[in-house]
């Protein structure tokens, strides 16, 4: 009995399929009888049961031959998964080979199966991850290239501050991208990792073949064999999770951008259009951020749940009561806000429409005051820094007040003439020629890009 994947409301909006699918109920299922199978394969392999009990142990692990309600209603009892499925799949090998059904599950704990078919959807999940960042970095470090000269006004603390321009931002998303595939990169090998360790982690139902069937066991699986069992040693998964929700709030810091250009006071750069996208219940004009409200919002909602992760830290001895049953929905979880948040991420950045003429009447809503800065910078060096401040300060102030641009202000001004003449005044208050190194910015976010996807 196979459920459908996705079966939520919402999922459409805030899970990618492919990732619900990992996470389903099907998925969980066929993971944990994934264990099951290769464990039946090692032990074979190793001589410790019969090869003739390895074919009808794998036939019956297929999910599709459990009646999920009814493995949902024995897990209210048994108090986890693996309990009634182990006993489901023994009737279902039993009743096509009554010998083999005496070998299945042979020196393993329901933690054993869980914690290691939970790995197996992991894995999964952060090749589904690490796909879409990459897929995610490739269109933001083309943006970035794209837009590397185009100028718009930094803001600080919501106020216009000095020109920078779109390609600079655009490659701060894109480090944060690029590191979070290091991230991953780097844990790999601490989180694909066999879970065995038997009832109380000693795997002594097994005797001296523990540990060649740990490791026949690892390698058909094509995990690592840990130095011990991790039962209630959580530090594993709970990086994992940490990882995902730095991806999260580096995706809710991209929509957030995304989400204050759009808004109609500044109308700079939008979300792709297209029909039915946006709109409003009652208001025809709306073009909303919907993109982006999925970024903040899986970035509001992974901290809480990653909270939930680091409490479940602390497990009691070699068997947790509780705080491992709280791990079980929240990193699949986690997994599969990260995995919607990223979906939203590459159709929003892929389709960008930039409004350049907007940035640039943008830049000159100040007359002029964001190039104070460059004006007071060279007038420093010829008449000191705290005389050139103090003469831009009041300057800046005239401007405001009489509602003239900054340039008419430094026209009138002797003491500002006597040391820069007109064309050095147009030039300063050029924003394109007061940009810094965000060239450069862009030139090296893309190069790191391009040397981790190399």
């Amino acid at each position: 009995m196979n459920e459908r994947p996705g079966n939520q409301l919402f999922d459409a909006y805030f899970t990618a399929r492919d990732m619900r699918e990992v996470f389903c109920d099907q998925g969980r299922v066929q993971a944990m009888l994934d264990f099951e199978a290769a464990l039946a394969r090692a032990e074979a392999r190793v001589g410790l049961i019969p090869h003739a009990a390895v074919a009808p142990i794998e036939a019956a692990c297929q999910a599709g031959h459990y009646d999920f309600a009814a493995l949902g209603e024995a897990i209210a009892t048994a108090g986890n998964s693996a309990i009634p499925l182990v006993k489901a799949l023994g009737k279902q090998i039993a009743a096509s080979d009554a010998a083999a059904e005496r070998y299945v599950h042979l020196g393993a704990t329901s933690q054993d199966v869980m914690d290691s078919g939970l790995v197996l959807q992991l894995r999964r999940a952060l090749e589904l991850i690490d796909s879409d960042l990459a897929q995610l970095g490739e269109t933001l470090a083309n943006q970035a290239q794209r837009y590397v000269a185009t100028p718009l006004a930094g803001r600080t603390w919501l106020q216009h501050a000095t020109p920078v321009t779109l390609g600079m931002k655009i490659a701060g998303w894109l480090g944060a991208v690029t590191r979070s595939r290091q991230r991953l990169q780097e844990l790999k090998p601490r989180l694909l990792v066999l879970q065995f360790g038997g009832a109380s982690g000693t795997l002594a139902a097994l005797g001296e073949q523990a540990i060649p069937v740990a490791q026949a066991l690892a390698e058909e699986l094509q995990l690592t064999l840990p130095d011990q069992p991790w039962h209630t040693q959580r530090d594993r998964l709970v990086e994992f999770g940490s990882v995902l929700g730095l991806i999260a709030g580096s995706l809710g810091k991209l929509g957030r951008d995304i989400s204050l250009l759009m808004q109609t006071e500044a109308a700079e750069v939008f979300e792709p259009s297209a029909p039915g996208k946006g709109g409003s219940s009652t208001m025809p004009h709306k073009r909303n951020p919907v993109g982006a409200a999925v970024l903040i919002g899986a970035a509001t909602r992974v901290p809480g749940l990653l909270s939930t992760l680091f409490s479940a830290m602390p497990q009691e001895h070699e068997r947790s009561l509780g705080l491992w049953h709280a791990e079980w929905e929240t990193l699949p979880e986690i997994c599969c806000l990260v995995s919607g948040s990223l979906k939203q991420a590459l159709l929003v950045t892929d389709g960008l429409e930039v409004d350049a003429d907007r940035m640039a009447r943008n830049l000159d809503l100040t007359q002029g005051l964001v190039l104070a800065e460059a004006v007071s910078i060279v007038l420093a060096q010829r008449v000191g820094r705290d005389t050139a401040h103090h003469l831009l300060e009041q300057c800046c102030k005239r401007a405001v007040a009489e509602q003239r641009h900054l340039r008419a202000v430094l026209g009138d001004e002797p003491q500002v003439t006597a040391e820069l003449s007109a064309v050095e005044l147009d030039h300063l208050l050029d924003p394109a020629h007061y940009l810094g190194q965000a060239k450069t910015w862009v030139e090296r976010a893309v190069a790191e890009h391009s040397a981790l996807t190399a």
